[in-house]
């Protein structure tokens, strides 16, 4: 198992924008077989903080949902158009 914990700020104005982006990345990424979790949370303290947790069944799997289509669309061509910043962690279990 591969997991991921990624943080996002997103450019003011955008939180909304972004909401939906996660949406509709969650239901899409729970439909993937090699997926075991996605978990999209918002800080009640700043509503652009978004924490991201993720776990795969392999690096294949985690390889499989960055290069799906929706990935491009919602990620790549979306969401990193309005951050601000982003940290990712990547994690096996032991």
């Amino acid at each position: 198992m591969i997991c991921l914990a990624v943080t996002y700020i997103i450019q003011p104005g955008h939180e909304a924008e972004a909401l939906d982006l996660f949406h509709k990345m969650t239901g899409h990424t729970h439909k993937e077989p090699g997926n075991l979790m996605y978990l999209v949370h918002r800080s009640p303290d700043d509503p652009r903080r978004f924490f991201l947790y993720e776990q795969y069944k392999d690096q294949d799997a985690l390889e499989a949902h960055r290069s799906a289509d929706y990935f491009t669309q919602f990620i790549t061509n979306g969401l990193w158009k309005i951050t601000e910043s982003r940290t990712a962690e990547t994690y096996e279990p032991i």
